[in-house]
C-alpha cells in the first residue's frame, strides 16, 4: 500500500501559545493558553486532557477547543493557572479518561494518581495513587525493592479491552491488571521480565522480542497489545492480547526482534524508528510518534504480526527521508519538534508537539472517507 492511502490528513487545531515562525520559550509565568514541553494528550467526545509536563501540571479542556491557542478551563497540580514548578505533580506524562475516572501517570513521582471522576475546578485534589502506599509517598518503588505494587518512572498507562496497563519504565516493564485497578492491588501480569521482582534492561541481555529498555507508551484494541520500547527504537506488537509473559509478535522499526540500531543523519524512509514515545490505534489506523525523527507515522490495517512493516503516510515531514525539526525552517502549523504523546479519537489525531511547546490536532481519515 502506498503513501496515497490516506489522503485526507491536514491540522485543525493549535493549542499553547503561538510561535510565529521560530521556537519561542513560553513565559516564565505560564497562562491558561500556554504549554511548556507537553509529553501526551487524551480527547475523547467531553474532554481534551494535555500533560503540560514542562510546567508540571495538566490541563482540561471540556470539550474540542472551537479557536486555536483557546484557554483550558481546569488546571491540576497548581493553585491557579500563573503557577509552576514541581508540587502535587512532577513532570506529568500518561493521561487518559476510563469509566468516568481521570488518570494521570505523576512519573517523577513514580505513581499513577486517579481521580475518581473528572474534576471541574482548578486544583481538585486526586482520590488515591497507584503505585505507592498513599498520596504523601513518592519514592520509587515505595522506597523499597522492585516488586509487584511499585514503580519506577511510570511513564504511560492504557486501558485495553478490559485491560489496565502502566508502562513502569525504570523498571524495564509493563504491568497489567483486569480491569481498572483498586488501591493495594497486585497486577495480574508483568511484561518484558521473569517475575514481579525483576528490573534489568532487556533482561540484562541482548535485546529481543521479550524484553524491553524504555517501555514508554501502550495502546491497542481486542486483537493487539502495541508498547513503544523507545529505547530499543521499535514498538512491539502482541497477537492476541497475552495474559502471561511471552515475545511479542511484531516488530515496527527495525529489521529483527534482535536489532537495536539508531541510524541518525541518514535517510529514514517508511519504517525506521527513533525513539518512538508514543502510540495510539483507532478505527484501524496506529499512529507512532517517531519523536527523534520529528514525524508520526501511520500504519493502516493495523499491522498485527511481522516484521519492519513499513508506514503508508508520514505527518511533520513532506516524505518519508527526512527527519529535521520543523524541516529545518520556521515553526508552521504542519510541522513538528519532538512529538511525544498521541490520541487517536473520531479521525482526529491529538499531537502533544513537545518541542513546539504545542499540542496539535489533525483530522485523519482514509481515502474511503468522505470530508467535504
Amino acid at each position: 500500500m502506498g503513501a496515497s492511502a490516506l489522503m485526507n490528513v491536514k491540522p485543525v487545531r493549535w493549542l499553547g501559545a503561538s510561535a510565529p515562525g521560530g521556537l519561542i520559550l513560553p513565559d516564565a509565568k505560564p497562562k491558561r493558553n500556554q504549554l511548556y514541553a507537553p509529553r501526551h494528550v487524551f480527547l475523547d467526545d467531553q474532554y481534551l486532557v494535555v500533560s503540560d509536563s514542562g510546567n508540571h501540571r495538566v490541563l482540561i479542556w471540556r470539550g474540542l477547543p472551537a479557536d486555536d491557542h483557546q484557554d483550558a478551563d481546569v488546571v491540576l497540580g497548581q493553585p491557579n493557572f500563573e503557577t509552576e514548578g514541581p508540587g502535587l505533580l512532577h513532570l506529568p506524562t500518561g493521561t487518559g479518561i476510563w469509566e468516568g475516572r481521570l488518570y494521570v501517570a505523576d512519573a517523577w513521582h513514580h505513581r499513577v494518581l486517579v481521580w475518581e471522576r473528572v474534576p471541574e475546578t482548578i486544583n481538585e485534589p486526586p482520590s488515591y495513587a497507584l503505585g505507592q502506599p498513599d498520596l504523601q509517598e513518592i519514592r520509587p518503588n515505595c522506597g523499597g525493592a522492585i516488586g509487584p505494587l511499585g514503580f519506577y518512572w511510570p511513564y504511560g498507562i492504557a486501558f485495553v479491552a478490559g485491560w489496565f496497563f502502566v508502562a513502569d519504565t525504570g523498571n524495564r516493564r509493563v504491568l497489567g491488571w483486569k480491569g481498572l485497578p483498586e488501591v493495594g492491588q497486585p497486577p495480574n501480569l508483568v511484561l518484558g521480565q521473569p517475575d514481579f521482582y525483576s528490573g534489568l534492561e532487556n533482561r540484562g541481555q541482548s535485546a529481543g522480542p521479550n524484553s524491553f529498555r524504555w517501555p514508554h507508551a501502550i495502546t491497542g484494541d481486542e486483537h493487539t497489545l502495541y508498547i513503544a520500547d523507545a529505547g530499543n527504537h521499535r514498538i512491539l506488537g502482541y497477537s492476541p492480547l497475552p495474559d502471561v509473559d511471552g515475545p511479542a509478535n511484531l516488530v515496527l522499526g527495525q529489521n529483527t526482534y534482535y536489532e537495536t540500531r539508531e541510524m541518525p543523519h541518514v535517510p529514514q524512509g517508511a519504517h525506521r524508528l527513533r525513539f518512538p514515545y508514543g502510540v495510539s490505534l483507532a478505527h484501524g489506523i496506529l499512529a507512532v510518534a517517531d519523536t527523534a525523527n520529528n514525524r508520526i507515522l501511520l500504519f493502516t490495517g493495523p499491522p498485527r504480526t511481522g516484521v519492519g512493516v513499513p508506514a503508508v503516510e508520514v505527518i511533520g515531514q513532506t516524505n518519508f527521508e527526512d527527519s529535521g525539526e520543523n524541516r529545518w525552517k520556521a515553526v508552521g502549523p504542519d510541522t513538528l519538534c519532538w512529538p511525544y504523546g498521541l490520541w487517536l479519537h473520531n479521525h482526529l489525531l491529538a499531537i502533544a508537539d513537545s518541542g513546539n511547546n504545542r499540542v496539535m490536532i489533525w483530522r485523519v481519515e482514509e481515502s474511503s472517507h468522505d470530508t467535504s
